[in-house]
Protein backbone atom coordinates (compact mmCIF):
# COMPACT_ATOMS: atom_id res chain seq x y z
CA UNK A 1 0.00 0.00 0.00
CA UNK A 2 1.07 3.68 -0.59
CA UNK A 3 1.19 6.90 1.37
CA UNK A 4 0.87 10.64 0.46
CA UNK A 5 4.61 9.93 0.60
CA UNK A 6 5.80 6.67 -1.06
CA UNK A 7 4.97 3.38 -1.10
CA UNK A 8 4.65 1.93 2.12
CA UNK A 9 7.51 -1.10 1.32
CA UNK A 10 9.52 1.46 -0.02
CA UNK A 11 9.71 0.27 -3.44
CA UNK A 12 9.39 3.67 -6.14
CA UNK A 13 6.44 4.27 -7.94
CA UNK A 14 5.69 5.94 -11.08
CA UNK A 15 4.15 9.67 -10.63
CA UNK A 16 2.87 11.57 -13.21
CA UNK A 17 5.37 14.13 -15.11
CA UNK A 18 4.35 17.98 -14.91
CA UNK A 19 2.90 19.15 -17.41
CA UNK A 20 5.41 21.01 -20.06
CA UNK A 21 3.85 24.81 -21.24
CA UNK A 22 5.19 27.39 -23.23
CA UNK A 23 7.87 26.87 -25.93
CA UNK A 24 9.12 23.41 -24.28
CA UNK A 25 5.73 21.86 -24.34
CA UNK A 26 5.91 18.49 -26.54
CA UNK A 27 3.97 18.90 -29.21
CA UNK A 28 0.49 17.03 -28.80
CA UNK A 29 0.09 14.44 -31.92
CA UNK A 30 -2.37 15.38 -34.58
CA UNK A 31 -5.21 12.89 -35.03
CA UNK A 32 -6.89 12.12 -37.88
CA UNK A 33 -9.86 14.74 -38.22
CA UNK A 34 -13.45 13.54 -37.41
CA UNK A 35 -15.15 12.05 -40.54
CA UNK A 36 -11.89 11.73 -42.32
CA UNK A 37 -11.90 9.02 -45.34
CA UNK A 38 -10.45 5.95 -44.57
CA UNK A 39 -6.82 5.06 -45.54
CA UNK A 40 -7.31 1.57 -48.07
CA UNK A 41 -4.41 -0.08 -48.64
CA UNK A 42 -4.20 -1.54 -52.17
CA UNK A 43 -1.87 -4.67 -51.93
CA UNK A 44 -0.89 -5.95 -55.57
CA UNK A 45 -0.06 -9.86 -55.95
CA UNK A 46 -1.42 -13.04 -54.76
CA UNK A 47 -2.96 -13.08 -51.89
CA UNK A 48 -2.03 -15.21 -48.65
CA UNK A 49 -1.46 -15.29 -45.15
CA UNK A 50 1.83 -13.69 -45.23
CA UNK A 51 0.79 -11.43 -47.37
CA UNK A 52 -2.23 -9.95 -44.96
CA UNK A 53 -0.04 -10.08 -42.66
CA UNK A 54 2.63 -8.15 -44.23
CA UNK A 55 -0.28 -5.37 -45.19
CA UNK A 56 -2.02 -5.47 -41.46
CA UNK A 57 1.65 -4.70 -39.69
CA UNK A 58 1.78 -1.69 -42.58
CA UNK A 59 -1.59 -0.61 -41.09
CA UNK A 60 -0.79 -0.84 -38.02
CA UNK A 61 2.09 1.51 -38.28
CA UNK A 62 0.50 4.14 -40.15
CA UNK A 63 -2.31 3.52 -37.36
CA UNK A 64 0.13 4.43 -35.08
CA UNK A 65 1.47 7.49 -36.38
CA UNK A 66 -1.75 9.17 -36.79
CA UNK A 67 -4.43 8.21 -33.87
CA UNK A 68 -8.18 7.61 -35.09
CA UNK A 69 -7.21 6.82 -38.35
CA UNK A 70 -9.34 4.34 -39.92
CA UNK A 71 -7.75 2.12 -41.96
CA UNK A 72 -8.86 -0.89 -44.54
CA UNK A 73 -6.80 -3.63 -46.68
CA UNK A 74 -7.82 -4.27 -50.06
CA UNK A 75 -6.93 -6.60 -52.26
CA UNK A 76 -5.82 -6.46 -56.48
CA UNK A 77 -6.59 -10.24 -57.05
CA UNK A 78 -9.11 -10.82 -53.84
CA UNK A 79 -11.52 -13.16 -53.40
CA UNK A 80 -14.27 -11.44 -51.75
CA UNK A 81 -14.14 -13.29 -48.64
CA UNK A 82 -11.05 -14.38 -47.18
CA UNK A 83 -8.91 -11.29 -48.99
CA UNK A 84 -11.38 -8.82 -49.75
CA UNK A 85 -11.44 -7.41 -53.06
CA UNK A 86 -10.23 -3.62 -53.49
CA UNK A 87 -13.45 -2.51 -55.52
CA UNK A 88 -15.38 -4.22 -52.66
CA UNK A 89 -13.76 -2.23 -49.88
CA UNK A 90 -13.99 0.97 -51.14
CA UNK A 91 -17.90 0.65 -52.08
CA UNK A 92 -18.05 -0.41 -48.16
CA UNK A 93 -16.56 2.60 -47.35
CA UNK A 94 -18.49 4.89 -49.18
CA UNK A 95 -21.54 2.84 -47.67
CA UNK A 96 -20.31 3.42 -43.68
CA UNK A 97 -20.01 6.77 -44.55
CA UNK A 98 -23.28 7.58 -45.99
CA UNK A 99 -24.77 5.02 -43.11
CA UNK A 100 -23.06 6.92 -40.19
CA UNK A 101 -24.48 10.61 -41.96
CA UNK A 102 -28.26 9.19 -41.91
CA UNK A 103 -27.59 7.58 -38.30
CA UNK A 104 -26.62 11.01 -37.35
CA UNK A 105 -29.49 12.84 -39.04
CA UNK A 106 -31.87 10.17 -37.39
CA UNK A 107 -30.65 10.82 -33.95
CA UNK A 108 -31.16 14.59 -34.32
CA UNK A 109 -28.07 15.26 -34.14
CA UNK A 110 -26.49 18.88 -36.81
CA UNK A 111 -24.06 17.12 -38.80
CA UNK A 112 -22.52 18.20 -42.17
CA UNK A 113 -23.65 16.00 -45.09
CA UNK A 114 -20.39 14.09 -46.13
CA UNK A 115 -18.40 15.77 -48.61
CA UNK A 116 -14.58 14.80 -50.42
CA UNK A 117 -13.84 11.20 -51.35
CA UNK A 118 -14.91 8.55 -49.13
CA UNK A 119 -11.17 6.76 -48.88
CA UNK A 120 -7.74 7.61 -49.98
CA UNK A 121 -6.16 4.61 -51.89
CA UNK A 122 -2.65 4.31 -51.30
CA UNK A 123 -1.23 1.68 -53.27
CA UNK A 124 1.70 -0.92 -51.80
CA UNK A 125 3.85 -0.40 -54.71
CA UNK A 126 8.23 1.08 -53.95
CA UNK A 127 7.86 2.19 -57.36
CA UNK A 128 5.68 2.76 -60.52
CA UNK A 129 4.34 0.07 -62.29
CA UNK A 130 1.72 1.26 -65.02
CA UNK A 131 0.03 -2.41 -65.41
CA UNK A 132 -0.56 -2.81 -61.79
CA UNK A 133 -1.87 1.17 -61.36
CA UNK A 134 -4.27 0.48 -64.07
CA UNK A 135 -5.44 -1.92 -62.39
CA UNK A 136 -5.86 -0.19 -58.76
CA UNK A 137 -7.80 2.41 -61.60
CA UNK A 138 -10.03 0.04 -62.55
CA UNK A 139 -10.62 -0.76 -58.93
CA UNK A 140 -11.75 2.15 -58.36
CA UNK A 141 -14.03 2.89 -61.36
CA UNK A 142 -15.72 -0.39 -60.77
CA UNK A 143 -16.03 0.54 -56.51
CA UNK A 144 -18.37 3.38 -57.60
CA UNK A 145 -17.07 5.31 -54.62
CA UNK A 146 -15.37 8.98 -54.41
CA UNK A 147 -11.97 8.11 -54.23
CA UNK A 148 -8.50 9.84 -54.20
CA UNK A 149 -5.98 8.20 -55.57
CA UNK A 150 -2.40 8.57 -54.28
CA UNK A 151 1.14 8.24 -55.86
CA UNK A 152 3.52 4.92 -54.81
CA UNK A 153 5.61 5.64 -52.04
CA UNK A 154 8.80 6.37 -53.78
CA UNK A 155 11.74 7.41 -54.65
CA UNK A 156 12.29 8.55 -51.02
CA UNK A 157 15.48 8.26 -48.34
CA UNK A 158 13.80 6.46 -46.21
CA UNK A 159 13.57 3.37 -48.78
CA UNK A 160 16.78 4.21 -48.97
CA UNK A 161 17.26 3.56 -45.04
CA UNK A 162 15.04 0.33 -45.49
CA UNK A 163 17.40 -1.07 -48.50
CA UNK A 164 20.75 -0.53 -46.27
CA UNK A 165 18.77 -2.32 -43.28
CA UNK A 166 17.81 -5.37 -45.37
CA UNK A 167 21.27 -5.61 -46.88
CA UNK A 168 23.07 -5.64 -42.74
CA UNK A 169 20.48 -8.28 -41.79
CA UNK A 170 21.88 -10.28 -44.83
CA UNK A 171 25.20 -9.52 -43.87
CA UNK A 172 26.16 -7.58 -47.03
CA UNK A 173 26.62 -4.19 -45.99
CA UNK A 174 27.65 -2.60 -42.54
CA UNK A 175 24.65 -1.57 -40.47
CA UNK A 176 26.50 1.53 -39.19
CA UNK A 177 28.52 3.47 -41.64
CA UNK A 178 29.77 5.17 -38.88
CA UNK A 179 31.70 2.34 -37.18
CA UNK A 180 35.57 1.48 -38.53
CA UNK A 181 34.78 -2.10 -39.60
CA UNK A 182 34.49 -4.12 -42.16
CA UNK A 183 32.01 -7.24 -42.92
CA UNK A 184 33.31 -10.34 -44.53
CA UNK A 185 30.93 -10.92 -46.80
CA UNK A 186 29.65 -7.33 -47.72
CA UNK A 187 29.14 -6.15 -51.26
CA UNK A 188 31.08 -4.03 -53.44
CA UNK A 189 28.19 -3.52 -56.08
CA UNK A 190 24.59 -3.60 -55.27
CA UNK A 191 21.99 -4.38 -58.17
CA UNK A 192 18.63 -2.62 -57.28
CA UNK A 193 15.81 -4.84 -58.07
CA UNK A 194 12.72 -3.59 -59.18
CA UNK A 195 9.59 -4.52 -60.91
CA UNK A 196 7.81 -2.30 -63.77
CA UNK A 197 9.89 -1.79 -66.84
CA UNK A 198 12.03 1.00 -67.49
CA UNK A 199 10.03 3.39 -65.52
CA UNK A 200 10.77 1.62 -62.89
CA UNK A 201 14.26 1.36 -63.51
CA UNK A 202 14.67 5.04 -63.99
CA UNK A 203 12.53 5.84 -60.53
CA UNK A 204 14.74 3.13 -58.69
CA UNK A 205 17.88 4.90 -59.66
CA UNK A 206 16.88 7.78 -57.62
CA UNK A 207 16.80 5.57 -54.84
CA UNK A 208 19.71 3.95 -55.73
CA UNK A 209 21.92 6.88 -55.86
CA UNK A 210 20.78 7.83 -52.28
CA UNK A 211 21.62 4.12 -50.83
CA UNK A 212 25.14 4.40 -53.12
CA UNK A 213 25.98 7.70 -51.02
CA UNK A 214 25.02 5.62 -47.44
CA UNK A 215 27.17 2.26 -48.73
CA UNK A 216 30.37 4.22 -50.79
CA UNK A 217 29.42 1.34 -53.41
CA UNK A 218 28.17 1.50 -56.81
CA UNK A 219 24.52 0.94 -56.99
CA UNK A 220 22.63 0.37 -60.12
CA UNK A 221 18.95 -0.64 -60.87
CA UNK A 222 16.84 -3.58 -62.56
CA UNK A 223 14.12 -5.12 -63.70
CA UNK A 224 13.46 -8.49 -62.40
CA UNK A 225 10.63 -8.74 -64.74
CA UNK A 226 12.81 -7.95 -68.03
CA UNK A 227 14.55 -11.20 -69.03
CA UNK A 228 18.30 -10.74 -69.04
CA UNK A 229 18.13 -6.97 -67.43
CA UNK A 230 19.50 -8.20 -63.62
CA UNK A 231 22.22 -10.12 -64.91
CA UNK A 232 23.21 -7.41 -67.91
CA UNK A 233 23.51 -4.86 -64.79
CA UNK A 234 25.71 -7.45 -62.80
CA UNK A 235 28.09 -8.06 -65.81
CA UNK A 236 28.04 -3.93 -66.07
CA UNK A 237 28.67 -3.53 -62.50
CA UNK A 238 31.95 -6.43 -62.42
CA UNK A 239 33.14 -4.76 -65.51
CA UNK A 240 33.46 -1.69 -63.28
CA UNK A 241 35.44 -3.67 -60.94
CA UNK A 242 32.83 -5.01 -58.32
CA UNK A 243 33.93 -8.27 -57.70
CA UNK A 244 31.28 -9.22 -54.45
CA UNK A 245 27.52 -8.21 -56.05
CA UNK A 246 24.37 -8.52 -53.92
CA UNK A 247 21.16 -7.83 -55.35
CA UNK A 248 18.62 -5.56 -53.07
CA UNK A 249 15.06 -5.86 -53.71
CA UNK A 250 13.09 -2.33 -54.36
CA UNK A 251 10.32 -4.19 -53.24
CA UNK A 252 7.41 -4.79 -50.75
CA UNK A 253 7.18 -7.94 -51.52
CA UNK A 254 3.90 -8.84 -52.38
CA UNK A 255 3.59 -7.35 -55.98
CA UNK A 256 6.34 -9.36 -57.08
CA UNK A 257 5.99 -13.09 -59.07
CA UNK A 258 7.17 -15.88 -56.71
CA UNK A 259 10.63 -17.44 -57.64
CA UNK A 260 11.32 -14.46 -59.57
CA UNK A 261 13.46 -12.55 -57.73
CA UNK A 262 15.77 -15.79 -56.91
CA UNK A 263 15.87 -16.93 -60.37
CA UNK A 264 17.44 -13.41 -61.13
CA UNK A 265 20.40 -13.48 -58.45
CA UNK A 266 20.89 -17.15 -59.39
CA UNK A 267 21.57 -15.61 -63.21
CA UNK A 268 23.59 -12.77 -62.42
CA UNK A 269 25.33 -14.99 -59.62
CA UNK A 270 24.75 -12.56 -56.88
CA UNK A 271 23.73 -12.76 -52.90
CA UNK A 272 20.33 -11.37 -52.44
CA UNK A 273 18.70 -9.27 -49.27
CA UNK A 274 14.57 -9.91 -48.35
CA UNK A 275 12.50 -7.42 -49.74
CA UNK A 276 11.40 -3.95 -47.87
CA UNK A 277 8.04 -5.75 -46.62
CA UNK A 278 6.60 -3.97 -43.44
CA UNK A 279 9.73 -2.32 -42.68
CA UNK A 280 8.22 0.52 -40.07
CA UNK A 281 9.32 3.66 -43.08
CA UNK A 282 7.26 1.84 -45.26
CA UNK A 283 3.97 2.13 -43.13
CA UNK A 284 5.48 5.94 -42.24
CA UNK A 285 5.33 6.63 -45.88
CA UNK A 286 1.67 5.43 -46.91
CA UNK A 287 0.04 7.48 -44.16
CA UNK A 288 2.55 10.26 -46.01
CA UNK A 289 0.95 9.59 -49.05
CA UNK A 290 -2.40 9.80 -46.65
CA UNK A 291 -1.84 12.61 -44.97
CA UNK A 292 -0.52 14.46 -48.68
CA UNK A 293 -4.01 13.90 -49.97
CA UNK A 294 -6.07 15.77 -47.42
CA UNK A 295 -3.26 18.35 -46.28
CA UNK A 296 -2.79 17.41 -42.78
CA UNK A 297 0.59 16.90 -41.19
CA UNK A 298 0.86 14.18 -38.74
CA UNK A 299 2.94 15.47 -35.57
CA UNK A 300 4.83 11.83 -34.63
CA UNK A 301 4.38 11.26 -31.05
CA UNK A 302 7.94 10.63 -29.75
CA UNK A 303 8.81 14.43 -31.41
CA UNK A 304 11.67 15.58 -29.60
CA UNK A 305 11.15 18.28 -27.12
CA UNK A 306 12.31 21.96 -28.53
Amino acid sequence: MSSPTGPANGLPVRMPRPRQSGRHRRPEPVAAPEGAPALVLAVPGTPSAAVRSLAEEVVSIARSELPGLEAAVGFLDGDGAEYPTLAGVLAQAAALRVERYELATAAGREVAAPEGPAAVVVPLLAGPHGTLMNRIREAVAESGASVELSDVLGPHPLLAEALHVRLSEAGLARADRARLFTVATAADGIVLATVGGEEAVQAAGITGMLLAARLAVPVMAAAVDQQGSVAAVADQLRGSGSLQLALAPYLIGPELPEGLLDDAAKDAGCAVAEPLGAYPAVGKLVLSQYTAALGIAPQPQDAPVR
